[in-house]
């Protein structure tokens, strides 16, 4: 069997990565390899994704695939953006960064906002591949249900009336920024 490593310490972005690469491939993770994370020492999404994937190809001899993702809100200049787990980290939890984004939101009319995340492969050859896949949606008024991961309770898909996090996984992992951008990198990457 082929082997993958899916390059996140995430378990919620480990599963969905895992779930959207077909079952030809066993998806390894770095957490059981013992391989730390790198810094996210990049500017933009795929910047991340690529020097994850760079970092974590070193460690392996087969494919590598790594995700960089995050929530942009238009009234808070597109913030946290890249910076969405650090702002989760500094506040102690995606709970707590949840409630600080509302309490920010409170005097905003444009409660619009967008999910991206940037996928980058690293093939046999050492070829990179990345692409992005973004959507949209808006911020809701309180932190609503508990499925998903992240930032999922506080964002409602356009054209839905429920955030991702009352959503049910097999709904929301088939129309997310992660799909979208898998999609995108199946179209280029047939094997996946």
């Amino acid at each position: 069997m082929k082997k993958i490593l899916v390059g996140t310490h995430n378990k919620g972005k480990f599963k969905e990565i895992s779930y959207l690469i077909s079952n030809k491939y066993k998806k390894i993770s770095p957490i059981l390899l013992k391989i730390k994370s790198p810094k996210e020492t990049g500017k933009t999404f795929i910047a991340n994704s690529r020097l994850k994937v760079k970092f974590f190809s070193k460690y392996v001899d087969y494919p590598v695939i790594s995700d960089d993702s995050g929530l942009c809100i238009k009234a808070l200049n597109n913030k946290p953006g890249i910076y969405s787990a650090r702002l989760a980290k500094r506040h102690g939890s995606f709970l707590k960064a949840m409630k600080f984004i509302l309490k920010k939101m409170q005097t905003k009319k444009n409660r619009s906002a967008f999910f991206i995340c940037s996928l980058s492969y690293y093939d046999e050859n050492g070829k990179i591949t990345s692409v992005e896949g973004k959507l949209m949606g808006n911020i809701s008024m309180n932190i609503r249900g508990t499925n998903g991961f992240g930032y999922d309770p506080i964002f409602i898909p356009l054209k839905k009336r429920i955030t991702f996090g009352q959503m049910l996984k097999s709904k929301k992992i088939k129309m997310d920024h992660r799909f979208i951008a898998f999609q995108k990198l199946k179209k280029k990457i047939k094997t996946l």
